[in-house]
């Protein structure tokens, strides 16, 4: 058997074991959808207000579509590595020829299917509820997958290192909410100390919500006062960023437990 139809398998068996979680299925999709009209109201209620949510509804598309990106992988990958772990799966996985990069790529892909169907009822939704007017870029296309297997990596590390299910989910939690609003995302960089520059520019989801929102937003800047990037320069960042921590992802599955 070949390296495609293991890692097609194991896609299909973890597709269909993820639509058989019916509650799962509804808050994964179901989360935009509050998501967008919890915030869709502050942005129309404060357009040019100063402050938070004072800019233009297309600024925060990004941050949108960077909650999925980012909060769905570390949930649903740090629980899933947990899971196996403490119902031994990865011992049973070491006898067969599926390796630890090919269950992770199979477990990335689902992610990335799921996320695909949100961050489109999310761009939709978006758009309706906000008015946010924003330009097609074929990037979105590279920008969204990519931030997904970032993302994954770095659930798999969380579900490697933790002790329980609960444990992955908290400390899933803990890393994806400081980021989710300290990564150029909800927050203006220019509304941050400067001392916490260099910190923005550490996170890996900046280079998502930066590079996506040069992207679609003829509005953004061509740099601000963390990162000079373009979008193809975010773009490359951050396709490196999703190598090595899908890697060490891979690397940090056990074999046993």
């Amino acid at each position: 058997m070949t390296t495609v139809r293991r890692v097609r398998s194991e896609f299909v068996a973890a597709w269909h074991s993820f639509l058989r979680r019916r509650v799962a299925v509804f808050f994964t999709f179901f989360f935009p959808v509050l998501l967008i009209g919890i915030f869709g109201a502050l942005v129309q209620t404060n357009p040019t207000g100063g402050g938070l949510f004072a800019e233009d509804p297309a600024y925060y598309v990004p941050g949108y579509l960077a909650v999925v990106v980012l909060q769905t992988p570390l949930s649903r990958m740090g629980s899933e590595v947990a899971r196996h772990r403490e119902g031994s799966r990865f011992e049973k996985l070491a006898t067969t020829p599926l390796s630890r990069a090919e269950w992770l790529a199979a477990h990335t892909l689902v992610n990335t299917v799921i996320i695909a169907i949100a961050g489109f009822v999310l761009l939709v939704l978006t758009v309706l509820l906000t008015g946010a007017s924003v330009t097609f870029s074929p990037l979105i296309f590279a920008f969204v997958p990519l931030g997904v297997i970032c993302f994954c990596g770095v659930g798999s590390l969380l579900g490697s290192f933790a002790d329980s299910q609960d444990g992955a989910i908290t400390a899933a939690n803990a890393i994806g909410l400081p980021l989710l609003f300290l990564s150029e995302t909800f927050v203006p960089p220019s509304m941050l100390p400067e001392w916490f520059h260099p910190l923005v520019a550490l996170s890996p989801l900046t280079y998502f919500a930066h590079g996506l929102r040069q992207a679609i937003w003829s509005g953004a800047e061509s740099g601000t006062v963390v990162l000079g990037l373009d979008a193809t320069q975010s773009l490359a960042v951050l396709a490196v960023l999703a190598v090595v921590f899908f890697a060490l992802g891979a690397t940090m599955i056990p074999q046993t437990d």
